[in-house]
């Protein structure tokens, strides 16, 4: 299987944030966000992957600046990192005032993926070709971010229900 750049499988989303979207305050809804979050990055995931993608974890989530009824948002995602099956993808979201053009850092979250074939089984993803320093660093903290990951799923599944 042949390796694939980052910059193949960019991609870049944009919401305008309804009061449907909102809480009473008129800030956008956490969950409502996530749902755009996942989106975007399962559409970086699936372009790398050629294929459909399971969301396996997100991790992460920073709410730095809240995000008004009226505002659009800006979701940009790529991969930060690939395994055998699975890959991570970095979500950034910036929001934009629509009458004055403010823009502003609000939020991002890294996302995991699994690769699954049509009977839902985990498949194969292409490798990642680096391209730049900070691809390369991207990878290398993606990397401590997984074992992490994988120590908390170890000691949940050790666990069980408390």
């Amino acid at each position: 299987m042949e390796k694939k750049r980052i910059a193949d499988s960019r991609v870049e989303m944009r919401e305008l944030v309804l009061p449907n979207d909102t809480n009473i305050l008129g800030n956008l809804l956490g969950g409502r966000l996530l749902h755009w979050v996942d989106i975007a990055g399962a559409m970086a995931a699936s372009r790398h992957a050629q294929s459909v993608v399971a969301t396996a974890a997100i991790d992460s989530v920073e709410f730095n600046e809240p995000v008004r009824v009226g505002e659009m948002i800006i979701l940009r995602a790529h991969l930060t990192w690939v395994g055998r099956t699975s890959m991570e993808v970095l979500v950034e979201v910036c929001s934009e005032n629509c009458l004055t053009g403010v823009m502003k850092a609000t939020n991002r979250a890294f996302v995991t993926y699994v690769a699954v074939d049509e009977n839902g089984k985990p498949r194969p993803v292409p490798g990642l070709i680096l391209e730049t320093e900070e691809e390369e660093a991207e990878f290398r903290e993606a990397e401590k971010r997984r074992e992490l990951r994988l120590a908390r799923r170890n000691a949940a599944r050790k666990n069980g229900c408390a």
